[in-house]
């Protein structure tokens, strides 16, 4: 079967870049993205590049190459899906906040919601890919509300994890490690996979493109992001060993990661982990094992969390009791607010949760970031509920440049690795702050000595 009509549902991070490069590689394919959110889809259809609604590096220029031509945004989710032969689920599956699983499983509402309008609007067989991450088995659900519409549509359900890295999203999509597609043992299972396969291998060689049954498929995303997450939190519980030992954390995760059994990756020590997976996968698996009664499985890979919340609050008491033990009315300047470089993702960024902490010691927030927008970074506080959008709005100010979210501050603190603030003229920085005027790196990006040189009081994570 080939795929000439292609709809996804969900113009967010993972719809959005993944469906622009489908189109660029594949122009006989007509891609249309769908989303009920009206704002989305008209900043994905501005003529204006610099406003589509996700910053990644190269996307706006694939995104005016395609769109108009076989790239399209469209809030008509109906006609979209009648129209299309394969059609992408890749909507939100954020951490439940109610009722059974709460504060660990997955929330599957607008999964169903999707299965059910395509359900409803499907008049042709359709091929229906699992984008969003999901836990295993979810497919066995989707196909149950497919199957069961009495219309007489045949669908086929695939499981197509994405395995993007924000910041390196189009990079990592155009040059993939590999392609994970699972789906049905049976004939039309396995000509479903070939109609995926055949899109791909436009731009991606065979060789990388995996094919497994549906459930390893769906285990393979929240095992991955487990594991790197694993690794993160582990070089971070060894950063807070060598500061008591005064061994140097760079140092230690560069002679183990010259181990080709261990290799580099995920080895660099930080204030935290944050985005859109890691935590969320980690409990959704936490979850699953806790589910089937697998309660050691479930409290290893809750230690993996557990470890990444105490390494941000580490940080904030740091904070505090270098700055002699009280931050009220203190100006504290964040250097960054994205959960990490390339990106304008917040969300489970480390600077929230620790300007949270700070702002509950009466400290005053100043921050600048080159992507994040004010009304984000007080949404984000908002949602945590600690206190009122007045309050959050009173305690942090949001500057153009960093030059003057760091003027009369008492102290820096790095909570993302953007490469610019490495080029800054830090003398600058350090004459007009108060003194004693401090560095806190919470990406391990700064040279100690030359901060030092200049007369900051610098701390980084693990020296």
């Amino acid at each position: 079967m080939k795929i000439t009509k292609i709809c996804c549902i969900g113009a967010g991070y993972v719809g959005g870049p993944t469906m622009a490069v489908i189109a660029q590689k594949c122009p006989d394919i007509q891609v249309t993205v769908v989303d009920l959110n009206e704002q989305r889809i008209a900043d994905w259809n501005d003529p204006n590049p610099e406003n589509i609604p996700i910053y990644e590096p190269g996307l706006s220029e694939i995104v005016s190459e395609a769109r108009g031509r076989n790239l399209f945004f469209s809030t008509d989710v109906d006609k979209a899906i009648d129209e299309a032969q394969m059609i992408f689920i890749s909507v939100n599956t954020p951490t439940k906040t109610y009722g059974k699983g709460k504060g660990m499983a997955a929330d599957l509402k607008y999964i169903e919601l999707c299965a059910r309008q395509i359900a409803r609007v499907a008049k042709q067989n359709k091929i229906v890919v699992e984008k969003s991450t999901l836990p295993v088995r979810t497919a066995e659900a989707i196909k149950s509300i497919l199957e069961n519409t009495g219309n007489g549509v045949q669908f086929q359900i695939l499981s197509n994890p994405e395995f993007l890295a924000e910041g390196t999203a189009v990079t990592d999509l155009l040059n993939p490690d590999r392609i994970l597609i699972g789906g049905d043992t049976t004939s039309e299972g396995q000509k479903a996979i070939q109609a995926l396969v055949d899109v791909y291998a436009n731009w991606v060689s065979k060789d990388r493109i995996l094919t497994t049954n549906v459930w390893s498929s769906e285990l393979s995303k929240l095992t991955a992001n487990a594991f790197l997450a694993q690794r993160i939190s582990s070089i971070n519980a060894m950063s807070e060993l060598c500061e008591k030992t005064e061994a140097n954390v760079s140092e230690v995760a560069r002679a183990i990661g010259m181990d080709s059994r261990i290799g580099a990756k995920f080895l660099k020590a930080s204030v935290g982990f944050g985005g859109s997976c890691f935590q969320k996968d980690i409990l959704n698996l936490v979850y699953i094992a806790k589910s089937y009664g697998l309660n050691e499985v479930a409290d290893y890979w809750e230690q993996v969390i557990i470890m990444n919340d105490h390494q941000k609050r580490r940080f904030s008491n740091k904070i505090v009791q270098t700055l002699y033990n009280t931050v009220a009315d203190k100006k504290i300047a964040f250097l960054g607010w994205a959960f990490k470089k390339d990106t304008n993702d917040t969300r489970e960024s480390a600077a929230i949760y620790v300007a949270d902490d700070l702002i509950n010691e009466q400290a005053k927030i100043s921050v600048y970031d080159p992507k994040v927008t004010r009304n984000k970074m007080i949404s984000d506080l908002d949602y945590l509920e600690t206190r009122n959008n007045q309050e959050n709005s009173s305690y942090l100010e949001t500057l153009d440049n960093a030059y003057d979210a760091c003027k009369d501050a008492h102290a820096v603190a790095v909570l993302t690795e953007w490469d610019e603030f490495t080029t800054y003229d830090w003398k600058r920085i350090y004459d007009s702050m108060h003194k004693p005027a401090f560095v806190f790196d919470g990406r391990n990006i700064l040279d100690a000595k030359k901060l030092e040189a200049i007369g900051f009081i610098y701390q980084g994570i693990g020296s």
